[in-house]
């Protein structure tokens, strides 16, 4: 395939890309890939490369690339009312049959969704609701959020402040005052080694409550958590975690939000997170499961507790003050019908379980005697491979060292997308759910291959 070099140029002109060293992109020392296709678990770039794509974009491409339903779908919608707004009652036929769907498939707690374009906006929308919520019982110094150190809500001013990674604070005035961080989920990188695992669940019980003593529970309106830590590291929760942490949010008055943008529509092997952990959240956010990325939309799933106090604030004080132009977008709601459709008809859920649990246990057995594999983790369609510099000490690789994305680089090469997880040396995975066993063996395989060639 021809290079279109003046698309190169354009691209380093012209484009700012997330998450990127922007000089070095400019100066083009980094580099590009210009995607032009995919199917299934695949995609293809303008070289005509072909890469097993065992990240499903950012998490996202949950049902596979080239889902024509799902495409056929988004032409239909937009041919035949490409937009209207929700605001003051309207809506489309796909808005409320999305609506309906997801209730059907949330925990029985739930009661309404309010739609938005991404995750980050689903938790500002959130916070929003979680202020608006403590107002109306009378209750104005109930505010601050409690998050987690190395969670991941987003990249806005509340939800960057919210997410509990240094690279998203750093130098942007974050977090704002109104957040509070406790310790990580992350048994692995306990500070002392010989804690058990109870032992350091009960030590993540004691460090909230220490938190919740100092701030003031008359103070803290909210506690945000995924199920599963994700860009954080891909760390599902230490045995007994969430049973340990849920009765001291009950005690305090304390709301619980369950941050299910990676979690939500079955990469766990079950529908949501919390169903898979036991949570009973108050809100719910949702947004890269919901349309398979094949659409921009998310969802603030909003308790039964909580919507009977939003009306009640509505009957004091008239419609409710928030609102997105694109909330409840037609297309998008329309690729998320098909979405759930194809998720329900091809059972991919059930591949989770199953192909989920088989690529775990392949990339254990390859990689787990590696003297620099310090930990090998995972839940349904998601797992993480952890290095470090000495197996038997723990000792971890410097920052500097950047061994993490040397090997997803080195994977690369070798066509499987594995991404580096921020803070820390650790290669990440989340297929696609129609990943086969073939798949898996390929990349557990190509990931020996791509970790011999940088460590040895």
């Amino acid at each position: 395939m021809l290079k279109n070099d003046q698309l190169d140029q354009w691209d380093r002109e012209n484009f700012f890309h997330p998450s990127t060293h922007l000089a070095q992109f400019a100066r083009g020392e980094a580099p590009n890939r210009i995607v032009t296709g995919g199917q299934g678990c695949h995609i293809e770039d303008r070289d005509g490369n072909r890469l097993l794509d065992a990240f499903a974009g950012l998490y996202c491409v949950n049902v596979g690339y080239g889902r024509t339903e799902i495409a056929d779908a988004i032409a239909e919608q937009a041919r035949e009312l490409a937009y209207y707004h929700a605001y003051v009652g309207h809506g489309t036929e796909a808005s409320i049959t999305l609506s309906k769907m997801i209730l059907d498939r949330a925990p029985d707690n739930m009661s309404k969704v309010y739609f938005g374009l991404s995750g980050s906006d689903a938790n500002e929308t959130n916070i929003k609701l979680v202020w608006y919520y403590n107002n109306i019982r009378g209750l104005p110094r109930k505010k601050k959020i409690i998050s987690r150190w190395r969670g991941y809500h987003g990249s806005g001013l509340m939800t960057g402040s919210l997410t509990g990674l240094h690279m998203f604070h750093k130098k942007f005035d974050l977090p704002m005052e109104q957040v509070i961080h406790t310790e990580a989920p992350y048994y692995f990188r306990r500070d002392d080694v010989a804690q058990s695992e109870d032992g350091f669940v009960a030590h993540c019980a004691a460090e909230l409550e220490a938190l919740i003593e100092r701030e003031g529970a008359d103070t803290i309106a909210a506690f945000i958590g995924e199920p599963v830590l994700g860009t954080g590291g891909i760390v599902p929760p230490p045995r007994g975690y969430w049973e340990a942490i849920q009765p001291i949010l009950e005690k305090h008055d304390i709301l619980l939000i369950a941050d299910e943008v990676v979690t939500g529509f079955g990469r766990l092997g079950s529908m949501f997170g919390s169903q898979h952990y036991g949570l009973k959240p108050d809100l719910i956010t949702i947004a890269k499961g919901l349309t398979s990325a094949y659409a921009p939309l998310s969802g603030s799933i909003v308790s039964e507790k909580m919507w009977k106090v939003l009306e009640q604030g509505t009957d004091e004080n008239g419609p409710i003050g928030h609102g997105w132009t694109y909330s409840a977008h037609p297309v998008g709601a329309a690729a998320g019908v098909a979405n759930l459709k194809l998720l329900d008809d091809l059972d991919l859920i059930a591949n989770n379980r199953d192909t989920g649990a088989y690529f775990n246990k392949v990339l254990a057995d390859a990689l787990g005697d590696h003297p620099h594999v310090g930990e090998i983790r995972g839940e349904g369609m998601l797992a993480a491979v952890e290095f470090v510099k000495d197996k038997g000490s723990r000792t971890f690789f410097g920052p500097d060292d950047k061994v993490g994305p040397a090997i997803a680089s080195a994977l690369a090469k070798e066509g499987v997308i594995g991404r580096a997880m921020p803070q820390g040396d650790i290669l990440g995975f989340a297929p696609p759910f129609c990943l086969t066993r073939a798949e898996a063996d390929e990349i557990a395989g190509k990931t020996v291959k791509a970790v011999d060639a940088v460590l040895g």
